[in-house]
């Protein structure tokens, strides 16, 4: 069975910075493009960045480019979203998401697999 587990989520003041860590299992890690989207209260969720099989291209959505950081680690089937310069609009439950082909898309229709969420709070 597929799994993806998010980790390091939590509350920070706006300025600071959180990594957020996916851990999966049940899948070949290294044949799958990996990603993070987030939802916030009342709103669809969101494509935040991804990152190809290899890692050797990364994908960003204009509101985190330059501040956010998408990496993997094929070794530690993991995956890692550094977070800085948090805003108040980042405020968001954060998902771990993979898809099977070496592609990126902005769409999470797509997207084969979804971890639980985790909660990022950014306070004024």
């Amino acid at each position: 069975q597929v799994q993806l587990r998010e980790s390091g989520g939590g509350l920070v003041q706006a300025g600071g910075s959180l990594r957020l860590s996916c851990a999966a299992s049940g899948l070949p890690f290294s044949s799958y493009t990996m990603g993070w989207f987030r939802q916030a209260p009342g709103k669809e969720r969101e494509f935040v960045a991804g990152i190809r099989r290899s890692g050797s291209s990364t994908d960003y959505t204009d509101s985190v480019k330059g501040r956010f950081t998408i990496s993997r680690d094929n070794t530690k089937n993991s995956q890692y979203l550094q977070m800085n310069s948090l805003e108040p609009e980042d405020t968001a439950v954060y998902y771990c998401a993979a898809r099977g082909d070496n592609r990126v898309v902005m769409s999470p229709r797509t997207w084969a697999y979804w971890g639980q969420g985790t909660q990022v709070t950014v306070s004024s």
